[in-house]
């Protein structure tokens, strides 16, 4: 099996730290509780979140997409990118304010709802989601290559005929079991 290859190691705005504080400190506020932490989050908040943007990875190469980020828990995940289904980008007002696009990948058989994998601040998000689906379609295959596939494989859905017989036959055995149950009820 051939070396995976990078083709593209994404960056991040720096401005989304200022985002994320800016998140957290709205959570704080909105917190009973949190309005007596807010002081201590602008303080260390900068820090935390400038330490978090550090730790972000992503990385496409000609077979998946590998994302790792995390301050005290590190996850790593990587996509084959056969089975990516959809890459979407988010850009609520304020991150449009910040330029700043979230990337969200979903994948096929995902076990929970949502997107796989969910990043912010990446540079040049559009480029970057259009090189991923570009590489996933070199990956899979083009939709001519499928739908040529598609048509020339023999269908194993039974025809019409087929099917008329199958539900006569259906239809013959529950008149029976029918029958012998109205039998035994009696």
């Amino acid at each position: 099996m051939s070396e995976e290859q990078i083709l593209w190691e994404a960056e991040f705005n720096p401005r989304v730290t200022v985002y994320w504080l800016l998140g957290g400190a709205l959570v704080l506020t909105i917190s009973i509780f949190g309005i007596v932490l807010l002081p201590f989050w602008f303080l260390f908040g900068g820090t935390v979140t400038h330490r978090y943007l550090l730790s972000f990875r992503c990385t496409l190469t000609n077979r998946s997409l590998k994302v790792a980020k995390g301050l005290l828990v590190r996850v790593e995940k990587t996509v084959p990118l056969d089975r990516i289904t959809d890459v979407g980008l988010v850009q609520g007002p304020i991150m449009r304010l910040f330029d700043i696009e979230a990337l969200s990948v979903e994948t096929a058989g995902q076990s929970t709802p949502g997107a796989a994998v969910q990043l912010a601040g990446i540079q040049d998000g559009r480029k970057f989601r259009d090189a991923i689906l570009r590489q996933r379609d070199l990956v899979v295959g083009s939709e001519e290559d499928r739908k040529a596939a598609i048509q020339s494989t023999p269908s194993p859905l039974p025809t019409s005929a087929e099917n008329s017989e199958l539900l006569a036959s259906i239809r013959d055995v529950l008149l029976r079991i029918e029958a012998k149950l109205d039998h035994w009820g009696r």
